[in-house]
This record gives structure tokens, sequence and C-alpha cells, in this order.
């Protein structure tokens, strides 16, 4: 009997030896999909036999942002230049062999940053430790693509992240999936589909072992993103670019690189002189969406000159338990002041959404 790996390869050879057209669509998006349920298997299966050893990083701050580029496109003198971080720099490829955490202060928010290993071709596929550094990548609230402005086609490293099952600058597709135990499969759109068909969605979710099942289909998706929503690994990460060495090239040369990546917001800059520094902090800060919080206690006034820094969407529970972790546990009630209270003072619980520069006071019960 064939094993896992050979079952995939061989599905992938048929995959390669398909035209892809209208009238084959629905049969690639078959095979991806049965790849998708052997890759499963074969991920629980390595697991239950031990994972291999990874780069573990604690988390600190208020959000993560990963860099991500070639080797040597200048990510260790970036870290350094935002952060002080010590990363050892060289001009040669893979200087860094671990991933070196630092922590950028801008704008009462302390963001961890993480420079990491080059990703080269095959990444995803383990080469150059590639599936540790898209690991550690995967649990980023922001990736930073840092290109050389020599070489700015980031083509194959974003192929390898697209593999790894990173979506850069996606939203995951509102569709959802019920299994059931009878009624075989069911498909229900709620929008007029013109990238995929009915029947289709329904053979790769045959494929991918569902008997019976309903999918609900709440936008105009196409094979990719069903695929992405069987396989349920996929993780949605916002990605800005740095530019880097701009300091070394001519304006043409500048430009043909912005040309070349228009699909992102880009921040020329150079890590080696400084230039652009202040640019792309601004522009972690507002790619992460960071909102103000102050903080009010009980009978006296707010806080409004170190705000607590929160994401925007958080809850009051979510800054409970920022505060301390035994907030939300005994929590009573909460007073908001701000763009999200509709009238000043008003009461709230823990899951009303905060908004930038509101007033908080969080009332829990005594002695706890």
């Amino acid at each position: 009997m064939a094993t896992i790996e050979e079952q995939i390869k061989e599905l992938e050879e048929q995959i390669s030896k398909t035209k892809y057209n209208k009238a084959t669509e629905g049969h690639i998006g078959k095979l991806k999909a049965k790849i998708a349920r052997l890759t499963m298997d074969n991920e629980k299966r390595k697991a239950s036999k031990g994972s291999t050893k990874g780069f573990y990083v604690k988390k600190a701050g208020n959000a993560t942002v990963a860099l991500v580029g070639f080797p040597s496109v200048g990510k260790s003198t970036l870290l350094n230049q935002l952060t002080g971080a010590k990363s050892e720099i060289g001009a040669y490829n893979f200087t860094t062999l671990d991933v070196v955490p630092g922590i950028m202060e801008y704008n009462h928010a302390k963001i961890q940053i993480l420079d990491m290993p080059g990703l080269i071709k095959d990444a995803s596929k383990g080469k150059g430790r590639g599936r540790e550094v898209i690991a550690a990548a995967r649990s980023a609230d922001v990736i930073l693509l840092v290109v050389d402005v020599f070489n700015p086609d980031i083509s194959v490293l974003f192929n390898e992240l697209y593999n790894a099952a990173i979506r850069i600058n996606q939203r995951k597709p509102d569709v959802t999936i019920t299994g059931g135990d009878q009624g075989g499969i069911q498909v229900k759109p709620t929008v007029k589909l013109t990238k995929i068909t009915v029947e289709i969605i329904k053979d790769m979710v045959a494929a991918y072992g569902y008997v019976n099942a309903t999918i609900v289909v709440r936008e105009d998706i196409d094979v990719e993103q069903m695929l992405d929503v069987l396989a349920g690994n996929r993780v949605y990460i916002k990605a800005i670019m740095a530019i880097n060495k701009v300091d070394l090239v001519q304006r043409d040369e500048l430009d043909n690189a912005k040309k070349m990546n228009m699909i992102y917001e880009l921040f020329p800059c150079s890590a080696s002189t400084g230039f652009g520094m202040n640019e792309l902090k601004q522009g972690i800060y507002d790619t992460i969406d960071m909102i103000r919080i102050y903080l009010k206690p009980q009978g006296q006034e707010a806080d409004t000159d170190v705000p607590l820094i929160v994401k925007r969407g958080n809850t009051v529970g979510d800054v409970c338990e920022l505060i301390h972790r035994q907030f939300r546990s005994n929590f009573r009630y909460a007073m908001i002041w701000g763009k999200s209270s509709k009238f000043p003072g008003q009461t709230v619980g823990l899951d009303h959404v905060v908004m930038d520069e509101d007033i908080l006071c969080i009332i829990v019960k005594k002695n706890f």
C-alpha cells in the first residue's frame, strides 16, 4: 500500500499534467481537496511521534511583528534600528541562526519585533529550517516583508508563505461547514457564485472526506478559498513591506522596486543609516491598528498621561485581562466615557467593544 507521501506525490503529478481551464477546475479542486486531507492526516501522524525542535519565543509587548525576507536583506540591522536589540549582523547568508526578539516602543505601545533566519526556495518543505521560521511567523500579528532594493522580487517568498498556509492581507472566507448524520452534502449560498459552482463545492467537500454536511457560503469565493476553508489551518496576517538599502541606489531603481510590489504598503528605508525609520515605525503601529484606553480609578480622575494600549476590536473583558489576570473573574461592571458610549458614564459589561481614547472605570468585587 502506498504511503501518504506517495499518495500526495501521485495526486500532485496528476494536477501538474492537467491543463487548467474552466472545464478542469472542478477536477483539480477535488485533487487538491484530497491532498489537503492527506496532508492533515500526515501532520497528525508526525505530531503523534513527537514534533521536531522549533524556535521558541516568549510573547511580549502589545503585539508581535515578524521580519520575513531572504537572507542578507538587512533584517538584523533593521531590528537593531527599530528596537536597540543586538542581533548579529554580517554581509553573508544565514547570519541569524535563531529568532532574535526586540521591543520597539512607539506611541506608548510596546511592540515585539522578531528577527528570523532568511527564507529560501522550498522553505515551506523544510529547507533551511524553513518550517520552523514559518511557524514562528504564523503567530505574529503583522509580517514585515523586508526586501533588498537590488532584488525586490518576492514571488518566491510569497509562494513559500502561501504553501505554508499563511494568507497575507486576506480575510478568512465567510463559509461554514456543519457536519451531520444524514442528508448528504447540501450547499446553501446566500450570494450569487461566479468563481465556483455548487457542484464543485460538493465535489471538493466529498473529496475531503465529508459524507453529510451543510455548507453555507456567504461570499463569492473561488476554488483556492474553498480549499482554505476545508483545510482549516490557514492563518490570515496583515503585511507591509520595507524596501531596504535605498541609500545605495538611484531614484529609478527605487521606482522599479515599488512598481514590482504595489499591492503592499511600502516603506523605503535604510537600516544602516536610519533613513525612513520613523515612517516605518508609524506604519507598523497603524497596521497593528492599536487604540488608546485611559483608565479611571473609581472616585478619581482618569490617567490621561499614560494610556493602556489595546488592539482595535478588543472588549472590556480583554482590557480586564491585560490589567490583572483575576479582573475578569471578579468583574462586576464597568463605566465608560468616549466614542463607544451611548452617554457619558454608561454602565457596560465584559462584551462591550472599546474605542480609541475611551475612558474606562472597571469595578471589581472587593477583597479578591
